[in-house]
C-alpha cells in the first residue's frame, strides 16, 4: 500500500488562514498535488483534543458539508488549485500557537492525515 507522508500532505494547509470565525474557528486548505478523495472525513484534533465530529465541516462554493456527510456514496473531493475552509464549531482559538490536526480516509490508502501549528490572525 502507497504511503502519503504527513510533510507533502501538510502543503495542502494554506499557512496563515487560521482564524476565528462567528460560529467557531476555520482555516483554508488548497490542493496543489494533484487530484483525489476521500471516503471518510476524522475529527479534527485542537491541541491534542479530538473535536466531536458533528461540530466538523468544510466549505466548498459557498456549501456546507458536515464532515459526518462523507462517505463513499458522497465523497470528500479537494479540486486541485481551489481553496475549501474546514470549520470546526463551537470552540474559539485563543491568541497563541495552537497544533491542528487534520485526517480522511482514501480509498486503496487508507487512513492519511497531517498537522499544522499557526496563530489565529
Amino acid at each position: 500500500m502507497i504511503k502519503v507522508p504527513p510533510f507533502l500532505l501538510r502543503r495542502l494547509y494554506v499557512k496563515g488562514s487560521l482564524r476565528n470565525s462567528e460560529q467557531g474557528f476555520e482555516f483554508d486548505l488548497k490542493n496543489t498535488l494533484g487530484s483525489g478523495y476521500g471516503v471518510k472525513l476524522l475529527p479534527l484534533i485542537l491541541d491534542g483534543k479530538e473535536l466531536p465530529l458533528e461540530n466538523c465541516c468544510f466549505l466548498l462554493d459557498e456549501k456546507e458539508t458536515p464532515f459526518e456527510a462523507v462517505s463513499e456514496e458522497n465523497p470528500f473531493t479537494l479540486p486541485l488549485n481551489k481553496a475549501i475552509t474546514i470549520r470546526a464549531k463551537g470552540v474559539t482559538l485563543s491568541p497563541g500557537p495552537h497544533r491542528i490536526g487534520f485526517s480522511f480516509v482514501v480509498q486503496g490508502l487508507g487512513q492519511l492525515g497531517f498537522d499544522f501549528v499557526d496563530e489565529v490572525k
